[in-house]
């Protein structure tokens, strides 16, 4: 495999990859192959479940075995991982070769451990949160379902990243281990992948589409036999998404508009392949950077910003900053841009948990209607009246 030497992320998405490495931990190896004598052989047959939008991702059925295959587990792998989810009551009639997976998964599975907090709100929506017994760094869960249940000790908190305790995992002894990672290395793991535990990889955050993060909801499905409720909430986020960008074409106006904010002495702006561009497309906004090929971030120099942004009429996610105080703290040439001077400032990253975790890295890759319904109430106010944006809150 792989490791990534440089990878750019997009406005909204440079603190997204800090803050989701506290919460990551990378999934390697191969889990042993279930065999039992006399075993039928599987059904080759290939039934495919087509997806419309997620591109990191695919799922097939060959007999009653589901075949998950994630091309995608971070930006430029190279390794396609192959995970087989067997029904429980088919394990004693089913052989499968070890070497043709990366995991085998006895389904439905009643307990597993998540890393990242974007796979919460999926198994949310499933029904099955109930299922999760640890998580790495729990102060970061914004969800005040999941809260309680970390308050109760239902929740187990794992650690960081690759300092990941491995010893309460093993003792919780999960029938599966979902996994976020940024390159092929986590040495805390691999104890896990040697213990015999099923590890797959869940690469939501690299799709760059809205919808196609959204419909990540059906990668954790086959594990809970959950398939048809979630096309079910798929297809009604997918309804609403585009509902609102049909709304977003009546504006008369498409504001101009500047993301991102500078890092030391570099200015992140959304790249116009990005999460957010897509975003404010659709949202009938002039995205100024909107003509850039690239999928991340583009890195520039507050001359180059002021230049072209300074006057932009709306400014999101200006870092994490959550006041104009804090802006001006933080560098005095803000107050240069129109959006500065008109109270035109609007961040993600005011909603927190009850534990100070961001409510948007949570649940926006869930719910990319709510985040378009959000811009469009800010950039064109006329067209969703009374509207209180769930993620966007304009600046203190």
């Amino acid at each position: 495999m792989k490791k990534l030497n440089n990878i750019t992320f997009d406005g909204m998405g440079r603190y997204r990859i800090i803050y989701k490495i506290f919460i990551g931990v990378v999934l390697v190896g191969l889990s042993g192959c279930i065999q039992k004598k006399e075993a039928q052989k599987v059904d080759q047959s290939s039934v495919s479940n087509g997806l419309k939008y997620a591109t990191g991702f695919q799922i097939r059925s060959e007999g009653s075995v589901t075949i998950i295959e994630v091309s995608s587990p971070w930006p430029g792998s190279e390794t396609t991982f192959s995970y087989a989810l067997v029904p429980k009551e088919g394990l004693a009639s089913i052989s499968l070769p070890a070497d043709t997976y990366d995991a085998i998964i006895a389904t439905p599975v009643q307990n597993l451990v998540i890393t990242s907090t974007t796979h919460i709100p999926s198994l949310e929506a499933l029904g099955v949160l109930n299922a999760v017994v640890g998580f790495p760094n729990t102060d970061l869960i914004s969800s005040p379902t999941a809260r309680k249940k970390v308050s109760q000790g239902k929740i187990k908190e794992l650690g960081t990243n690759e300092n990941v305790n491995t010893e309460i995992v093993l003792e919780l002894n999960p029938e599966l281990v979902v996994g976020f990672g940024i390159n092929d290395t986590n040495k805390a793991y691999e104890t896990l992948v040697q213990s015999g535990i099923p590890l797959v990889y869940n690469g939501d955050w690299t799709e760059q589409s809205p919808l196609g993060k959204a419909e990540w909801i059906k990668f954790f499905a086959p594990f809970f036999n959950k398939n048809e409720l979630a096309d079910s909430i798929f297809n009604k986020i997918e309804k609403d998404y585009l509902t609102a960008k049909k709304l977003a074409l009546k504006a008369t106006t498409q504001p101009s508009v500047l993301t991102g904010g500078l890092y030391k002495d570099v200015w992140y702006v959304a790249g116009g392949n990005s999460w957010m561009a897509q975003f404010l497309e659709d949202a009938n906004a002039n995205y100024l950077w909107s003509d850039s090929d690239e999928k991340g971030s583009i890195g520039l120099s507050l001359e180059a910003v002021l230049e072209k942004g300074s006057q932009a009429e709306y400014w999101f996610n200006p870092s994490l900053h959550a006041s104009y105080r804090e802006l001006l703290q933080a560098n005095s040439h803000y107050e240069q841009f129109r959006a500065f001077d008109n109270s035109k400032i609007y961040s993600n990253a005011i909603r927190k948990g009850e534990t100070g975790g961001l409510l948007f890295y949570e649940l926006a890759p869930q719910r990319p209607d709510l985040v378009l319904k959000d811009l469009i109430s800010i950039l064109h106010p006329g067209l969703l009246p009374n509207y209180e944006p769930h993620f966007f809150r304009p600046l203190e």
